[in-house]
């Protein structure tokens, strides 16, 4: 490609609510404009990309042996009622109604769409399974669209749903699709983890998280520093808490404990560590049909987890109360334990369970229990609470997690039959009995791929494309335009190069030497070849945009430099 032909309107400021580096350069060098809050358009350098991750996204789905198909963005809102998801989403979800007065949606996720498609059409075990994918553009209503393409509201993206005549083959699909993303984000150049996480407004009994590893990440992730596991924070776990200090030995009893409200002031007045007491956390849980106030007890040296807790009493949300507010339901704030309590919803760290000789609020104003035993409690009272910590052990080999910053790029669930039953998708089985189809989701973005790229490597003068995915494998740029022998060079070296196969851009445009080279650096191609003076003495300057070092090359070597560094 000319440069002098293509249309690249690159420019040296970007808006002031352009913060992050993914934001500013893909502005600044023309891959997308804003077209409103959260909607982008993509310019020619910006398809270019996203063409380029389409295709490894593709390649690498089609060798898994999914099928690509195509929704309307548009969907019918009759499906989201059948699955009943259309009255819970949240504003989330864009719901409109044409000129007949007929609801519709703009789909942020196709699972519904999905399930019509194969329901009433996969009849028999013997056609399964089937995993069908798009490439489509979303949108979802995002509250406070920010960061650029990282976080709009218009989105590129590819789903996949996948369906099984039982778990075992649907575990079987999962793990394929894990193993299908590994392979996809690494011909893209890029440090991820597949992490354990929430499956959140999707469902489903278990999904993991693909994220890249960058510094400007908006998600906290746990690692293990010596073996494989990574969690989300929000669904990390850990091998239970412990303490080498004494416990407590006491009989079971009430002890007045005056204006002692907080962990640290009964840990001291008791002369224990707080591992030894139990600390109550009050929340309103919001639900589609109202709102209550819900407990929740963790080890005092703890924190409560909000998605847990979330999750623990099935709310759309959990949120803080006022003293008041917990005192209307009979609750005593800074003096709440589990023993006794009635009235109200409550919720047990599991780690508690079996504990003995604890300390705890005894729900009277002033007093705390000692000695308790954490048990003879109903099972379902115990949950998964607490938020784990770096410097907390590994769940699976004990040693030490640590806390890195990630950006999600992809998610892959086990939705089960959530969906299929809700819609009545069902197949005959072995035994010619009706069962609703197992099914599995996996999504990636990628438009945010394109951001998330730049995220995890640029400086200060902007982009720097990993060679595996790149709008140029490289520029040729020409110094001086009045140098007949400099022009005649580039250019036969510009039809050399696309006659091996490779896609570069010929900067001819007439314009001064340093314009060339800020927009090289700030477009961030992995390599450029500097035709100029140099050429008098058979010799061109080849430049790695990583780290902008430079070096002189004998001119007639450049093309075969050029494609052992693509190698």
């Amino acid at each position: 490609m000319k440069f002098s032909k293509f249309y690249a309107p690159t420019a040296k400021e970007a808006p002031k609510d352009a913060t992050l580096p993914s934001h500013i350069f893909l502005l600044r060098a023309a891959f997308v404009e804003q077209n409103g809050a959260g909607l982008y358009n993509y310019l020619p350098l910006g398809k270019k990309l996203i063409n380029k991750i389409e295709k490894v996204v593709r390649e690498e789905m089609d060798e898994a042996g999914a099928l690509e198909v195509n929704f309307s963005m548009v969907t019918n809102a009759d499906l989201w009622k059948q699955s009943g998801r259309f009255g819970v989403y949240g504003k989330e979800l864009l719901r409109f109604k044409d000129r007949k007065d007929n609801d519709f949606v703009l789909s942020p996720t196709n699972e519904e769409s999905a399930t019509a498609m194969i329901r009433n059409k996969v009849t028999s075990y013997k056609d399964l399974p089937k995993n069908i994918y798009q490439i489509n553009t979303k949108f979802r209503d995002e509250a406070r669209p920010r960061f650029g393409i990282l976080r709009g509201r218009e989105f590129i993206m590819k789903d996949a749903y996948s369906f099984h005549a039982n778990k075992e083959d649907l575990k079987r699909e999962f793990d394929l699709m894990e193993k299908t993303y590994g392979k996809i984000l690494t011909r893209l150049g890029l440090n991820f983890r597949a992490v354990e996480a929430d499956s959140g407004a999707i469902g489903g009994s278990g999904s993991k998280e693909f994220m890249v590893l960058a510094k400007n990440g908006e998600d906290d992730i746990l690692c293990c520093e010596k073996c494989t596991y990574a969690a989300n924070i929000e669904a990390a776990k850990r091998q239970a808490k412990t303490t080498n200090t004494p416990s407590p030995e006491a009989d079971a009893a009430k002890f007045k404990t005056p204006l002692m409200k907080s962990i640290k002031d009964v840990a001291e007045f008791f002369k224990v560590d707080e591992f030894y007491t139990i600390k109550a956390v009050i929340k309103k849980a919001i639900y589609e049909d109202g709102e209550k106030i819900v407990v929740f007890f963790v080890r005092g040296n703890d924190e409560l987890q909000e998605i847990k807790a979330q999750n623990a009493c099935g709310a759309l949300e959990v949120v803080d109360v006022s003293e008041d507010e917990a005192k209307k339901v009979g609750l005593v704030p800074g003096f709440c334990g589990p023993v006794g309590l009635s009235g109200v919803d409550f919720y047990i760290d599991k780690e508690l369970k079996g504990n003995r000789q604890m300390i705890c609020g005894a729900n009277e104003v002033d007093y705390h229990f000692i000695g308790v035993s954490v048990d003879g409690f109903n099972e379902d009272r115990y949950k998964d609470l607490i938020a784990v910590c770096e410097g907390d052990k590994c769940p699976k080999c004990g040693e030490k997690l640590n806390i890195s910053k990630g950006i999600e790029v992809g998610h892959i669930f086990q939705l089960g039959d959530k969906y299929s039953r809700a819609m009545g998708a069902t197949f005959l089985d072995e035994n010619g009995k009706a069962k609703a189809f197992e099914m599995g989701c996996y999504g990636i973005g990628v438009s945010r791929l394109m951001a998330v790229m730049i995220e995890a490597s640029h400086d200060d003068k902007g982009c720097i494309w990993k060679k595996q995915c790149t709008p140029f494998d490289a520029f040729i740029i020409i110094s001086n335009l009045k140098d007949e022998n400099a022009v005649k060079f580039a250019f036969e070296l510009y039809e050399n190069a696309k006659k091996a196969g490779l896609d570069v851009l010929i900067d001819d445009r007439n314009e001064r030497f340093g314009v060339k080279m800020n927009d090289f650096e700030l477009i961030g191609a992995p390599f450029a070849i500097l035709v100029g003076k140099a050429l008098a003495n058979n010799k061109v300057e080849f430049i790695t945009r990583n780290g902008l070092s430079k070096e002189e090359i004998d001119a007639n070597k450049a093309l075969e430099c050029l494609k052992e560094k693509l190698c």
